[in-house]
C-alpha cells in the first residue's frame, strides 16, 4: 500500500469533512476511528475520492502507513481523551514526526503538551479550525500553532484544503504552542458578541417594533450588499425567512429562546481578565446565553416586574450605523486581547495577517476585515484599532446611532447587553479625564494603597492620613 501524506483520526463531522477535502485536493489521506464500523461506511460513501482514502481498524497500522515524518490531524474531544491518544500513539513515533489537535482546546493544554513532547523531538500542534463542516469540506479558515518544523511539514496541505480570498489561502503559522488555540478562542468570543449584537437588533425589530420575521430578514439581505456584509448577517436574513411545516409560523418563532454554548466565549473573558484586559462585549454575550437558560424565571420576572414597557421607532439606516459602530468596537476588543496574550507569551502575533485569514471561511467573515487589515499594516496611534484614522472617521459618524439604539432599547426596556456595552466602552475610551480619581482615593483612604498625582512621579497619600 503507498504511503499516505497525513492521519486524520477522528471520523466525526469534522474530520470526515477535513479528510474528504484532503482527499479531493489530490493528498494521500490514512483514516482512521475509535469506532471502527464507522470507517467501511465513511470511506464507501466518499464515492471517487475513496481511492485516496487509506482506512485502517488499528492504530498501529494507520501509523505505520504514514509517510515518515508522519503527520496526524486528530478531530477528537479535547482535555481527557487527547492526552490518552498522545499516551498511546507516541511510542508509535519517531523523531520529526507530528501530531495536530485540530478541536477547540484550551490553549494552556496545548502549551503544556507542546513543552512535554519537545523532549522527544515530536511536534505538538494546536490547530484552530473555523467554518463549521461546511466550511471543513471545502475551505476553512485555520490558524496554526506550532514548530516552523511542523508548518513546514502542513503548509503545503493546508493551504490547498483553506478558503481562499482572492487567490490567497485562509490559513498562516501564527506562532509557537498555544498560539493558534488562543487566536481562534478569541475568533469564538468575538462570534459571541456580533452573533448577540445581530439578535439584539432582531428583537428590537420583532418586540419593539413589531415587524415580521421576514421583513427583518429583508433588511439584514439589503445589509448584506453594503458595508455590513458578513457571514452571521447573511445567514440571518436567510433564517428570518423560513416558516415552520408543522405549524406553519416563521421558524424562529418556534425556537426557544435557550441558547447554547460550549466554552470558548467564557474561556476568552477568563483569559481577558487574567492579563487585565476587558472584554466587556463578549462577557455580555456569555451572560446573556446563560441567562438566556433562565426561560422559567424570566417569565416569572415579567410576570411580577413587568417586560419591555413599550414600542420603538425602528429606522434601518440608524440600526445599521448602529451596528457598525457595535462591530467595529467587537473587533477592537478582540484584537485587544490578542495584543495582550502575544506580549504575555511572546507569541508575535501579526494581527494583520489574523485579520486576513479570517476574510474567508470563518464564522466571523465579514466586509469589515479587509479594513482591520489595512489598519494594522498602517501607523496605529497606541496600537489601538478605534485609533486608526479610518475608523476613527466611520466611529464619529456612527456612534450617535449606537446611542440613540441603546437609549430608545433602555428607555422602553429592551435588553441590549451587548449593544450598550459596546456603547459604554465606547464612551469609556473617549474620555480622556475619568472617574478612577475618586477609586484611587478611596484605595488609600481605606488600605493606605498610595496613587499618583498628576505631573508629579512616585507615590503619594492623601491628607487624610495627616489627620488619622
Amino acid at each position: 500500500m503507498a504511503k499516505a501524506q497525513i492521519g486524520v483520526y477522528g471520523l466525526g463531522t469534522m474530520g470526515s469533512a477535513l479528510a474528504l477535502n484532503m482527499a479531493e485536493k489530490g493528498f494521500e489521506v490514512a483514516v482512521t476511528n475509535r469506532e471502527t464500523d464507522w470507517i467501511a461506511g465513511f470511506v464507501e460513501e466518499a464515492g471517487a475520492l475513496g481511492g485516496k482514502l487509506h482506512a485502517h481498524d488499528t492504530l498501529e497500522g494507520f501509523v505505520a502507513n504514514l509517510a515518515a515524518p508522519r503527520v496526524i490531524l486528530f478531530m477528537i474531544p479535547s482535555g481527557a481523551p487527547m492526552d490518552a491518544m498522545i499516551d498511546a500513539v507516541v511510542p508509535l513515533l519517531a523523531a520529526g514526526d507530528t501530531i495536530i489537535d485540530g478541536g477547540n482546546a484550551d490553549f494552556h493544554l496545548t502549551r503544556r503538551r507542546s513543552a512535554a513532547l519537545a523532549g522527544q523531538d515530536i511536534h505538538f500542534v494546536g490547530m484552530g479550525v473555523s467554518g463549521g463542516e461546511k466550511g471543513a469540506r471545502h475551505g476553512p479558515s485555520m490558524m496554526v500553532g506550532g514548530t516552523e518544523h511542523s508548518w513546514q511539514q502542513l503548509k503545503p496541505i493546508l493551504r490547498a484544503i483553506a478558503a481562499q480570498y482572492e487567490g490567497e489561502p485562509c490559513v498562516a503559522h501564527l506562532g509557537p504552542d498555544g498560539a493558534g488555540h488562543f487566536v481562534k478562542t478569541v475568533h469564538n468570543g468575538i462570534e459571541y458578541a456580533d452573533m448577540q449584537m445581530i439578535a439584539e437588533i432582531y428583537s428590537l425589530l420583532r418586540n419593539g417594533a413589531a415587524w415580521a420575521p421576514a421583513e427583518i430578514g429583508q433588511l439584514f439581505a439589503e445589509w448584506n450588499k453594503g458595508p455590513l456584509r458578513s457571514y452571521l448577517v447573511e445567514i440571518t436574513a436567510d433564517i428570518l425567512q423560513y416558516h415552520d411545516p408543522e405549524t406553519g409560523h416563521p421558524m424562529v418563532d418556534v425556537i426557544k429562546d435557550a441558547a447554547g454554548q460550549k466554552g470558548t466565549g467564557r474561556w476568552t473573558v477568563i483569559e481577558a481578565q487574567k492579563m487585565g484586559q476587558a472584554a466587556s462585549m463578549i462577557e455580555a454575550a456569555v451572560g446573556a446565553r446563560a441567562w438566556s437558560s433562565e426561560k422559567e424565571t424570566r417569565q416569572t420576572a415579567q410576570e411580577k416586574l413587568g417586560g419591555a414597557r413599550g414600542a420603538i421607532e425602528a429606522d434601518g439606516a440608524t440600526l445599521a450605523d448602529a451596528m457598525m459602530a457595535a462591530r467595529i468596537l467587537g473587533y477592537a476588543q478582540g484584537f485587544r486581547i490578542l495584543a495582550a496574550a502575544s506580549a504575555e507569551y511572546d507569541w508575535q502575533l501579526d494581527f494583520a495577517r489574523i485579520a486576513e485569514i479570517w476574510r474567508a471561511g470563518c464564522i466571523i467573515r465579514s466586509a469589515l476585515l479587509d479594513d482591520i487589515a489595512s489598519a494594522f499594516r498602517g501607523e496605529l496611534l497606541h496600537g489601538e484599532l478605534i485609533l486608526s484614522p479610518s475608523f476613527t472617521e466611520t466611529l464619529g459618524r456612527t456612534l450617535p446611532a449606537l446611542r440613540a439604539v441603546v437609549g430608545a432599547a433602555v428607555a422602553q426596556g429592551h435588553a441590549v447587553p451587548a449593544l450598550s456595552s459596546a456603547l459604554q466602552w465606547a464612551d469609556t475610551m473617549r474620555q480622556g479625564f475619568g472617574s478612577a480619581n475618586i477609586i484611587q482615593a478611596q484605595r488609600d483612604y481605606f488600605g493606605y494603597h498610595g496613587f499618583e498625582r498628576l505631573g508629579q512621579a512616585g507615590k503619594h497619600h492623601g491628607p487624610w492620613w495627616d489627620q488619622a
